[in-house]
């Protein structure tokens, strides 16, 4: 058995039955800040970080396991994935003082373009194989460098989320989920096929590239209008000759820098790690709920890396509607896994019921015993009880266990 299909039947043997209870949690965004110029990018200044996970346990309901992967990893000795990028570059060449502007910073930075290339390194193959399915130019497997840093919690104040950053009208335009639970626009999969999906929708109205881009930054009725200003005035109507918000002016010149970069890093004296030509995960599907830290756990993972790679699911359990698909890493192949004895351990062979009973809330600023029990009509002394708690003092932030079946709760 290899070892990345042990992992998998170990992930999917732990699924949670019980029903998911809507209790109100805050969403999580902290902000992350980088040094940028001022008009160097989007504003991306929130990171989702870990929500702390729930207990939970493993069920029998049944999962589909694709063993297929995203591409089939090579035999030989993996080619480099730039060199790839580099011979599908497709866009006419910018050359402007803005340009230089751009990629001096970051070279400048180097601090932060290594992070940026190396979130990257989880995505890219993926998004490689796809932009290239569509025989679309290569640069476009650079946009979230520009759009997110590839940094799949990004956040901006204009509320665009997740390495393509869509905004929640667009992203809902285009089929990404958003719900308490999940939110498509951060799914690495389903927000790439959204966003490759919009960019062929603007190519095809614009017939150009660079004006594609230009509506996905500013609008396709940004770029609209402003090409029926310039040929009303008998003025060219392409990227450089029209008027446009300064973010979207500096827009085209920021991918060149990256790609000039990337093109040629010894040239400019940036130490581009290689990333090899081959997939970084392989996906599974699920048809029951899961809990995030027990996947973490059986997948080998920390759970940090395991949201990195789900960062769609924003809460501490991963719902499932009978088809949601999670991402977990490739792995080398070794004789065999323990993880088959997570189907004997006690953790995961409580009664049904008691999970389907259980909910757990977190503390608000204000929040009571009293009002937290009068809001689920329970006693103070079962909620009390139920969480071990000595004295009717809470802080904001604090888990509770909350029971709907007081029998469940005794057991």
């Amino acid at each position: 058995m290899t070892k990345s299909r042990a992992l998998l039947a170990g992930i999917f043997a732990a699924l949670v039955t019980f029903p998911v209870f809507a209790i109100e949690m805050p969403p999580r965004s902290p902000t992350i800040s980088e040094e940028t110029p001022e008009d160097f990018s989007p504003a991306i200044h929130e990171e989702v970080p870990a929500t702390p996970p729930t207990e939970s346990l493993q069920s029998d309901v049944p999962v589909e396991v694709q063993t297929g992967v995203v591409a089939a990893p090579a035999l030989q000795p993996a080619a480099s994935l730039w060199e790839r990028i580099r011979s599908g570059f497709a866009m006419p060449e910018i050359e402007s003082s803005l340009v230089a502007r751009h990629e001096a910073w970051f070279l400048n930075h180097p601090d932060y373009t290594q992070r940026m290339i190396e979130r990257s390194r989880l995505y890219l193959y993926y998004i490689v194989e796809e932009v290239e399915k569509r025989g679309m130019p290569m640069e476009i497997a650079l946009l979230p460098m520009i759009e997110s840093g590839y940094n799949p919690g990004a956040y901006s104040r204009a509320h665009a989320a997740g390495i393509w950053q869509f905004i929640p009208s667009t992203g809902r335009r285009y089929g990404l989920q958003q719900d308490w639970w999940y939110d498509g626009r951060r799914d690495v999969l389903a927000a790439t096929h959204a966003a490759l999906d919009y960019l062929q929708k603007l190519h095809a109205q614009f017939d150009d590239w660079s004006l594609a881009l230009a509506a996905y930054n500013w609008g396709e009725n940004g770029v609209a209008r402003a090409i029926a200003q310039n040929r009303a005035k008998r003025k060219p109507a392409n990227y450089q000759s029209l008027r446009m918000p300064r973010e979207t002016r500096n827009y085209l010149p920021k991918l060149q820098a990256v790609k000039n970069i990337i093109a040629n890093p010894e040239g400019v004296g940036f130490a581009l790690e290689d990333i090899p030509d081959q997939p970084y995960f392989t996906t599974v599907t699920t048809a029951g709920h899961i809990d995030m830290q027990v996947a973490a756990r059986l997948a080998e993972m920390s759970e940090d890396d395991f949201r990195s790679l789900n960062p769609g699911h924003t809460r501490p359990v991963i719902t499932s509607d009978g088809s949601r698909t999670l991402l977990v890493p490739m792995n080398e192949e070794t004789e065999s896994s323990n993880l088959a004895d997570t189907w004997e351990n006690p953790e995961f062979l409580a009664p049904d019921d008691y999970y389907m009973n259980r909910m757990v809330y977190r503390v608000k600023s204000g929040d009571s015993l009293y009002s937290i029990a009068r809001a689920n009509r329970i006693s103070v002394a079962a909620l009390k009880e139920w969480n071990r708690l000595r004295s009717n003092n809470i802080r904001p932030g604090q888990r509770l266990t909350i029971y709907s079946n007081p029998r469940a709760a005794r057991r």
